[in-house]
Order: structure tokens, then sequence, then C-alpha cells
């Protein structure tokens, strides 16, 4: 009974309309239906499937509404959780509506996966990764590349 994919993930958001506009004019999701929560919030997706939650975080009695929040939770960046990576297509696209938008990002190449990469960080900190997999070269955009990165042994505490 293996786990097969993710259904979403929930993001308590300072400024819950920024967020919903971050979602849906930069990344291109669309609101989907969403039950009457007794809180506001959206919820965003792409091709009919959920896959963000999003909700105000200063709201009263959080913990109640949000069971992954104590009381005493941080608000912004991603906590223990580095990022969150989405599947992309059109890489240049990307990076023309990002420039165009004043959004800044990194990106990153790995030769070996022929995988390119853009790290852009939502209105709440969350860093987010846009995966666009078949590219066998570096586009002219600048970046890392993880085939050159100093390499780090394990550490072991």
């Amino acid at each position: 009974m293996p786990i097969h994919s993710i259904n979403h993930f929930f993001i308590r958001a300072a400024d819950l309309e920024a967020t919903r506009r971050f979602f849906v004019d930069v990344l291109g999701l669309s609101e989907q239906p969403r039950p009457d929560f007794p809180f506001p919030g959206y919820w965003l997706g792409t091709n009919g499937g959920i896959q963000v939650h999003i909700g105000p975080s200063r709201i009263p009695n959080r913990q109640t509404y949000y069971l992954g929040t104590p009381e005493d939770a941080a608000d912004g960046q991603t906590g223990v959780i580095d990022h969150v990576a989405f599947l992309a297509q059109d890489p240049q696209g990307f990076v023309d509506k990002l420039q165009a938008l004043n959004v800044p990002f990194r990106p990153r190449f790995f030769p070996e996966s022929k995988l390119y990469q853009l790290f852009l960080r939502d209105p709440n900190g969350v860093m987010i990764e846009l995966n666009f997999f078949g590219i066998d070269v570096a586009p002219p955009w600048g970046g890392d590349d993880y085939g050159r990165m100093e390499r780090v042994e394990e550490i072991k505490d």
C-alpha cells in the first residue's frame, strides 16, 4: 500500500491575497472549488488537481483550524522543509515572466540529470523550486552547476 502522489501542501499566509496572486499570476495555478471552512482561504491547482492550500496566518485559535500549527509556531520561511518543488514546462517562458514581474530567482543546472531548476520565494518566504527536465545545455540565465559544486562528505554528530 505505497503512497503514490502528493495531494497538497498548506501555507499559513501573512498576506492571503498576495500569496494567492503569486501562485496564480507568477506560477500559473488557478483557483479550485473549496469547502466553506470557518476561515478564509484558497485552494489552488493545475489541471483540476489541488496542490496548494492557503489560509491566513494570524487568526484567532489557528492551532484549532491548522492541526500542524502549534500556538507558538513561527511565521514565514519554510521551517524544517527546505523547499517545495513543482514539475514545470517552458523554462524560457517562466524566466521571461519572472523578469517582467521583477520576481528574483536563482537558476541551477544538473547536467547529469538534464535538469534545469529555478528557485524563487513566495510572499511568505517559502522557497519554490521549478524543475524542467530534458534540458541538455544550460540556458544563458547563469546560475549554479551542480556538477561543479564542491562535494561534502557526510557529517556525523
